[in-house]
């Protein structure tokens, strides 16, 4: 690759192992999948697939799945060269379990601490965090040091300049209390200029379950563009303009785990691509729609023509 990344991701990476038999418990299932996972280091490889290039700032463990990880980041176009391995730490795992539509449960397996959540502030390049196009990092980064403190270095080295995405993606096993989140999330939200959650993570960082009071909270927070994704009701954005709202792309959903990393990759790749809020929130939400008909995550990443081809077919049905 050459010249600064267009998309820079920082945050979780980890195995998934998913069953490959829809509709049942984890104790009765009898074979799974193997996959790349972890939101930020999906959001990289949804921009890959769109054509941006991207790269993601994390750690594995020094073991099999490690290996593995780097050979996928490869093989979808992602650079791998901020992937590092942390001695003595596993490489995470995550099951989950398949109940169309709506019910996914999620268990990671991140103990007794994830690699990932080592990353270190004097081991960060920030003259690629600065120069990149997009920088996305992760609520769950913040979540324990010495990845807190990294991640807020790097949110504060870009100094609001270029795209700098906070996704708001809590994860409740992943933090002390919904109170500890609520104070990091607002303390990083200082340096974003985007915010994307779904409603239970905007309501983790502003405090509102109201999709419009959530949103203009954040906009108080200084972020210039607010997401909220609301599922079957759709997406709500809030800019310093007005809102937008989208309603959903319907597809026959088989895993909705990786739709929300889709929307991340999309979202990227309509703002860099300057398009309006409207047009970007329709590609994301094409996008997550794809990934949420799929069974795996990295594997089901849409390409651009792809995401265009769902578009004209939901017009045309309308």
């Amino acid at each position: 690759m050459t010249g600064p990344f267009e998309v820079l991701t920082m945050g979780r990476i980890g195995v998934d192992i998913y069953p490959l038999q829809v509709g049942v418990r984890l104790e009765d299932v009898t074979s799974f999948g193997k996959y790349l996972g972890g939101s930020a280091t999906n959001v990289a490889v949804a921009a890959a697939r769109l054509g941006r290039r991207s790269a993601v700032i994390t750690r594995t463990g020094d073991d099999p799945f490690g290996r593995f990880l780097h050979r996928a980041l490869r093989g979808y176009g992602v650079d791998d060269q901020y992937v590092t391995s942390v001695p003595g730490l596993p490489t995470p795992v995550t099951f989950c379990e398949i109940f169309p539509p709506d019910d996914f449960p999620i268990y990671f397996y991140r103990y007794p601490k994830a690699p990932d959540l080592e990353i270190r502030s004097d081991e960060l390049d920030l003259g690629a965090i600065r120069a990149a196009a997009v920088l996305w990092v992760t609520v769950t980064g913040l979540s324990q040091e010495p990845s807190r403190s990294a991640t807020l270095a790097a949110l504060a080295e870009r100094a609001k300049a270029g795209i700098t995405v906070l996704d708001l993606d809590y994860r409740p096993t992943l933090w002390p209390s919904r109170e500890d989140a609520r104070r990091w999330t607002r303390e990083a939200l200082r340096y974003a200029t985007v915010a994307v959650g779904n409603l239970d993570e905007c309501e983790t960082a502003t405090g509102s379950r109201d999709p419009e009071a959530a949103g203009r909270v954040l906009l108080d927070f200084g972020v210039d563009l607010a997401v909220v994704k609301q599922g079957p009701a759709g997406v709500l954005a809030l800019d310093r303009t007005g809102q937008v709202r989208v309603p959903p792309v319907n597809v026959e959903v088989v895993n909705g785990i990786g739709a929300g990393d889709a929307f991340g990759g999309a979202l990227c790749h309509g703002l860099l691509a300057g398009w309006d809020t409207a047009a970007v929130m329709r590609f994301a939400n094409a996008a997550g729609a794809i990934v949420a008909s799929r069974l795996s995550c990295a594997d089901a990443m849409p390409t651009y023509d792809e995401v265009r081809e769902l578009l004209a077919e939901h017009a045309d049905a309308h």
